[in-house]
């Protein structure tokens, strides 16, 4: 049976674990091992910080709803009953944004929450 070499193959590995590791620190981008150890590690967070990253933003924008809320004199809670109640169907990232960009817009939004609970 004939040898094998497997010197492409793994020279292609090899090659491509060095590129993903281009940029890191010290030995990190040099020797192979600490190289593979920190490419393995990274696309690990990756995977994580990508689910991650939707809770995040998710509860930056409660965040900023909730004070743009506070300022209309109402809670976060309260609000988005009201605008469940009126039937308008605004997601958060929207809502935020107005919340951020356009104060006034958000103040009607608000007062239509308002009259919702009222009634």
């Amino acid at each position: 049976m004939p040898r094998v070499s497997t010197n492409v193959a793994r020279l292609k590995r090899k090659n491509q674990i060095l590129k993903q590791a281009k940029g890191y620190f010290g030995r990190r981008k040099n020797l192979y091992k600490t190289a593979k150890e920190a490419v393995e590690r990274a696309h690990k967070y990756a995977y994580r910080d990508r689910k991650n990253r939707k809770r995040e933003f998710r509860r930056l924008w409660i965040i900023r709803i909730n004070a743009a809320a506070r300022q209309n004199e109402l809670s976060y809670s309260r609000l988005m009953d009201g605008l469940n109640k009126a039937g308008i169907e605004i997601d958060r990232k929207v809502l935020a944004d107005l919340a951020v960009r356009d104060p006034n817009a958000f103040t009607q939004l608000a007062s239509a929450a308002k009259s919702q609970l009222a009634a």
